[in-house]
């Protein structure tokens, strides 16, 4: 998470480019003018744009503003320690012979996209109680919801997300109710960190290593602390961290189009969420390594035979089949249920937070390892040619 400054320093918001035209072109066709026109217009609105939307999608802003105005990529190719100019030069040179009318076409049609995403997700916000970035919170007599509420960011985490749950799990430990449900809205539960996380880095890398670290060792520690019983609803795909949190839930439903995976070692990075005890406690060392070192992408049904998960339900009546598995709880002793998860959980209280401990502390090695940021940049590239 938060891991890098490598393409942080990529500035892709374009100044505008006066496009001056011979005599001769004065008669273009009205198609090209047309483009000319988007193309400016999408080099302004770019500016608008409150949101990151992350480091993949910056490269292929930059890329095309560089096509668009220079064509193809003649620079030579900056060196390997340079990796900053290296990712910019990839990008750029990735798009070949692309016509500068087609990326300005493609330049302007990712900016639209860009802007009205950003506005849905304002809407969408406006919606909930704006109690939490990115979350819903519906607190009932018996249940707290917590829903994680970026369907068109497939629920990715953003750094105020990870305060906000923090302040969330705070609230619902001291609601009546005993039992709190982590969910996600729309197709995913949560894809992990959001990709604008790398952009927030202030300061040295170290410092920000550090800083990310004691971020996560909170966030992480809110779980392990958490008094109330509390139940993750996965309602669909989830990546990273929202996969290796599942070992300190207490009940895990999920959907049967649920998937889950820890691409770690695609990362460059380490576990996290205490999963490297919990998981090979949960489902044995082989299975856990296969999942944690391998990156295993498995279902919801394979979820189920390892233990991570208590029951699989069909994705269409998955929200009603949780909502009558947790209806019981209304003539239910609270405090009973409370005890027994002490019982169950306290003894091994401080083994996971000593656990949660030497976790960040793997992480800030990792962030700052050359290791580590050649991985993201396979990342990066990988992703900006999707």
């Amino acid at each position: 998470m938060f891991v890098s400054k490598l393409i942080t320093s990529a500035k892709i918001i374009p100044r505008l480019v006066a496009f001056k035209q011979p005599a001769t072109l004065f008669l273009a066709t009205s198609r090209t003018m047309s483009s000319n026109t988007t193309f400016e217009e999408a080099c302004k609105k770019v500016k608008l744009l409150k949101q990151d939307p992350g480091n993949d999608v910056k490269l292929n802003l930059y890329a095309l503003f560089k096509q668009a105005t220079e064509g193809s990529c003649k620079q030579s190719k900056p060196s390997l320690f340079d990796m900053v100019g290296k990712a910019k030069w990839d990008a750029w040179n990735s798009l070949g012979a692309m016509s500068q009318e087609d990326a300005r076409k493609k330049y302007a049609s990712l900016v639209d996209e860009l802007y009205r995403a950003e506005s849905q997700d304002k809407t969408e916000s406006s919606t909930g109680n704006g109690k939490y970035e990115g979350l819903l919170y519906s607190a009932r007599k018996d249940i707290v919801e917590i829903t994680f509420n970026r369907p068109n960011k497939k629920n990715a985490i953003t750094t105020q997300m990870y305060t906000d749950i923090i302040s969330a799990f705070k609230e619902a430990s001291n609601s009546e109710a005993a039992v709190t449900v982590l969910t996600g809205k729309g197709d995913y539960y949560s894809s992990g960190n959001d990709l604008s996380n790398f952009s927030m880095v202030q300061g040295d890398l170290e410092t920000a290593a550090k800083n990310a670290a004691e971020l996560l060792k909170n966030f992480v520690a809110a779980f392990i602390d958490f008094p109330k019983i509390l139940v993750a609803a996965v309602n669909g795909p989830a990546v990273g961290i929202p996969v290796t949190l599942l070992g300190l839930c207490d009940v895990v439903y999920a959907s049967d189009k649920a998937t889950f995976q820890t691409p770690f070692s695609l990362l460059g990075q380490s576990p996290e969420g205490c999963s490297t005890y919990l998981f090979p406690k949960i489902m044995g060392y082989s299975k856990a390594n296969e999942i944690l070192m391998f990156n295993k992408k498995f279902t919801a049904a394979e979820a189920k035979e390892l233990g991570l998960v208590s029951e699989v339900f069909p994705h269409e009546t998955f929200q009603q089949n949780v909502q009558e598995k947790l209806s019981v709880l209304a003539d239910a002793s609270k405090n009973s249920q409370i005890y027994t998860k002490e019982l169950t959980r306290g003894l091994e209280r401080s083994t996971l937070h000593k656990i949660n401990e030497l976790e960040c502390q793997r992480l800030v090695e990792r962030w700052q390892s050359p290791d580590c940021m050649e991985a993201l940049m396979k990342f990066f590239q990988r992703k900006s040619k999707l």
